[in-house]
């Protein structure tokens, strides 16, 4: 049968399988053969995993057959079976092993000549080695479980198998998926990945591993799947376009986890390729992509920084040997290397009345694998051949126990019990064919060990996988030596949100805790934690980036500043003017303008002008205690005692004219004498007003952190200044205010006196010009209350408004006799003169011989 055609061989092949003799027989599931298209259960032949890992049995079973320290005088035979991929064909030949456990009835079977049928007992399956899909591995467990036929598989990493209650029979040589998840998510958050998407076949391969994953990723946190998509078992055409159109509606999320066939990953890179995304996708794939070449052919570039994963393993030498040393001659037991050998080969093999097409060339039988073609050996070697040898040495240890000293099978192991075969291989502890123990836990599993791979193209001289790492409970990823795509260096990112900038707090996206928006802490906040903005105390500010607070800057009024400059250049020319108005009447007390002025009354109302200059140093000079106390005493007092004395002066006027109309008598308390007491009197009510503010609050000094504090916290400055609130200072005033409005009535009053008299309609106009000057005073001052220099702007326009007032009394009161006193001596003499008023009924009264200047005055 060797040299029947390709098709013909195939079935046969499928119908049978392979089968060894020997004195107990294991049984072999293995992929020879692809899913069929079309219905068909069967497809073209799978050379690495279907014939390499066969052919690893093979190996095996000859090396212990040939080995006379285990097994001693006991042959394993072998019932090789093809699984085609598909479960459920699987399941269907996996009868086959049972076959010799089921009772039949034949009581009703008679020959042709009345005897009864001579049956061939089934050889007697004791343990199975397979399957090599999960999905297929969990079909046939069901099925030998109800046997009791122990079974061990060399592929299968699904979760679930590992449920003991429900596949209690089943061990594999393989870790199961959940620490290959275990793995994955250590190395996705390894490369500080924390959004990534999961893709995966149809099955319980690709079903289970993407679950593990999603749990394993849940409890350790900080890990947020972003799409987890499956792929059908029968994609419909643009099935995967879809796929990669669906992985781009999250497009930050450029990690993809993969868990699917070969076929399936070859066919999501190539859509990515047609999407022109190559370089976009970071895929980490599990064992099944590994480090195999098939599924990243010709789409290497889109493959490229692909980060897989496989169980440690290590490549078998002696296998090497015998399996490149296999032809059509010399391994006529494996009824599948034929149709290998045609499609290693690209030949045909010819069959007698077949013509041999053309275009194909015929096989010689002469060819050599490794010679004539490309060979690697098959990831999954170094586990069939240890899934063989747990057998052989459960076996072992089962007959050193049953059979001691015993050669062959005893009576106590034909049959081998099932459950008791079971606990020997769960007890099994040796060194495998790689140099790595072999042993299970209690669920059947073998312990995690994997190798971390990834796909480099660029600053290699060989494109190819390269190994980065390792995971045996804990990962160690040799970061410097992994690179992506155009070979950078820089691990890319797979993040839903960036990290926030120093001074943002996360505002988190509901539902999905990796994913956030940045908001900034504004105003006077900083940034407490990631998650939270407070207000700094008010005596700070935040940071310029805003994680801490710092302390506000003090400031105050400098007498460098232009809102001081101004206002001391005013008070130091209105104290020389003062200064000069003073020494001048001293200097000529007794000549008639200074006498006919008040001399005791306008000494008083010079030093009130006097004070109102001084003030402006005061309220410029850096605040403390002593420097408060005289800003609320001479702030108020200076007014008070100028606008005392005009308002004495007023009075008098008044009161002489108004006393003239009835009667020559003088009016009372119009002697020096009395007007300096009224205005002492006026001035004691400021005096006490400011005594008593110091009794109820000491002065004392504060910073105003509110005065400087506008949005931009930058700018905002605390300002050192007097206890002194606008309140306040205007109850200062006020008084003052009052003396001024009453003087300004008294002048109105006085306006019809005659124009001899000189003092009246000067201090008239002084009082009009005053007001003038406090009514704009009042809307600048109250007006700038909201203003970030409120302090600067208030000071400047108090001093100026407090030294253009004094100015104007100077101005209109003194001004013009100092110009007499020393510009024209010869008007300052003494003359009678008699002044008269004329009432309304035309009769003349003398109210008062008074000694007056010139009439020019």
């Amino acid at each position: 049968h060797l040299y029947t055609t390709t098709t013909s061989m195939a079935w046969f092949g499928r119908l049978d399988g392979v089968a060894i003799p020997g004195d107990i027989t294991l049984g072999g599931l293995f992929p020879i053969h692809a899913r069929g298209p079309h219905g068909l259960p069967c497809g073209e032949i799978k050379k690495e995993k279907g014939i390499h890992r066969m052919e690893a049995m093979l190996y095996a079973l000859d090396q212990i057959n040939s080995d006379p320290e285990l097994l001693p005088n006991i042959t394993l035979g072998a019932r090789i079976l093809d699984t085609c991929s598909r479960d459920t064909y699987a399941l269907e030949q996996s009868l086959t092993f049972v076959q010799a456990l089921i009772q039949k009835d034949t009581s009703d079977i008679r020959c042709s000549n009345g005897e009864p049928p001579i049956i061939r007992k089934p050889e007697r399956v004791i343990g199975v080695i397979g399957a090599s899909a999960s999905s297929v591995s969990i079909m046939v467990a069901n099925v030998l479980r109800l046997f009791e036929i122990p079974q061990i598989s060399y592929a299968s990493t699904a979760p679930e198998l590992s449920d003991n209650n429900r596949y209690d029979f089943f061990s594999r040589v393989v870790p199961p998926d959940s620490y290959q998840a275990q793995a994955m998510v250590d190395i996705v958050k390894a490369m500080g990945w924390n959004y990534v998407s999961t893709l995966a076949s149809e099955g319980s391969y690709g079903e289970s591993g993407v679950d593990s994953f999603q749990q394993i990723s849940r409890e350790a946190g900080g890990l947020c799947i972003a799409q987890s998509l499956k792929i059908p078992r029968e994609p419909k055409p643009g099935e995967f376009d879809k796929i990669i159109k669906r992985l781009m509606e999250t497009s930050n999320a450029r990690g993809v986890i993969i868990f699917a066939n070969e076929d399936d990953i070859k066919r999501v890179l190539e859509a990515a390729k047609r999407a022109n995304l190559t370089g976009h996708f970071l895929f980490v794939g599990s064992d099944s992509w590994g480090a195999k070449s098939s599924p990243i052919l010709d789409q290497e570039d889109v493959a490229e920084g692909a980060v897989t994963i496989l169980p440690k393993r290590a490549s078998i030498e002696g296998f090497d040997q015998y399996f490149t040393s296999r032809s059509l001659e010399n391994n006529r037991r494996n009824i599948w290397f034929a149709e290998f050998w045609e499609d290693d080969f690209r030949c045909k093999l010819t069959r007698p009345g077949i013509k041999i097409d053309s275009e194909k060339k015929k096989c010689t039988g002469e060819e050599r694998i490794n010679r004539d073609t490309a060979y690697e050996q098959e990831g999954k070697v170094q586990f069939v051949i240890d899934a063989v040898y747990a057998m052989a040495h459960a076996l072992h240890s089962m007959h050193l126990d049953l059979c001691p000293g015993a050669m062959g099978v005893c009576d106590k192991m034909d049959p081998v019990e099932g459950r008791l075969l079971l606990n020997y291989i769960r007890s099994v502890n040796f060194n495998g064919s790689a140099g790595t123990g072999v042993l299970f836990n209690e669920n059947g599993d073998a312990p995690g060990r994997y190798d971390i791979f990834q796909y480099q193209m660029s600053n290699t001289t060989i494109p190819g996988y390269r190994v980065i790492g390792q995971w045996t409970n804990n990962l160690r990823l040799n970061m410097e030596e992994m690179q992506w795509s155009g070979g950078d260096r820089q691990i890319p990112d797979s993040v839903c949100s960036f990290p926030c900038n120093p001074g943002e707090r996360k505002k988190m996206v509901k539902g999905v805790p990796c994913c956030w928006h940045c908001e900034l802490c504004d105003g006077y906040q900083y940034q407490q934690d990631e998650m939270t903005c407070e207000t700094c105390p008010f005596n700070m500010r935040p940071t310029p980036n805003r994680t801490s607070c710092r302390s506000t800057p003090i400031i105050k009024l400098e007498w460098h500043s232009p809102w001081a400059i101004i206002p001391v250049f005013l008070a130091i020319l209105g104290i020389l003017a003062t200064s000069f108005v003073v020494i001048t009447f001293i200097r000529f007390n007794d000549t008639p303008i200074v006498r006919a002025s008040g001399r005791e009354l306008s000494y008083v109302l010079l030093t009130g002008i006097f004070l109102i200059y001084l003030i402006t140093f005061l309220m410029i000079a850096e605040p403390g205690a002593v420097v408060c106390a005289f800003r609320r005493l001479l702030l108020g007092l200076g007014m008070a005692i100028t606008y005392s004395a005009m308002l004495t002066k007023t009075n008098r006027i008044y009161r002489i004219f108004e006393q003239g109309k009835k009667s020559v008598s003088p009016p009372k308390f119009i002697s020096p004498t009395s007007q300096l007491a009224i205005t002492f009197i006026l001035m004691s009510v400021q005096l006490l007003g400011v005594f008593v503010w110091f009794a109820v609050i000491p002065p004392h000094t504060i910073i105003d952190y509110e005065e400087q504090r506008p949005p931009n916290p930058e700018m905002a400055r605390g300002v050192l200044k007097c206890d002194m609130s606008d309140l306040s200072l205007i109850c200062c005033l006020s008084y003052s205010i009052v003396l001024m409005v009453t003087c300004t009535v008294y002048a109105v009053k006085s306006r019809g006196v005659p124009e001899t008299f000189n003092e009246a309609k000067p201090i008239g106009f002084t009082m009009y010009t005053t007001c003038i000057v406090w009514l704009a005073f009042v809307p600048i001052f109250f007006g700038t209350a909201q203003s970030t220099e409120k302090m600067f702007i208030q000071t400047t326009t108090l001093t100026v408004s407090m030294s253009l007032s004094a100015s104007v009394s100077l101005g209109m009161l003194y001004i013009p006799k100092v110009y007499v006193i020393i510009f024209h001596p010869e008007q300052n003499v003494q003359k009678r003169n008699f002044i008269c008023a004329i009432s309304n009924s035309t009769s003349l009264s003398v109210l008062s011989v008074l000694s007056l200047p010139p009439k020019s005055l």
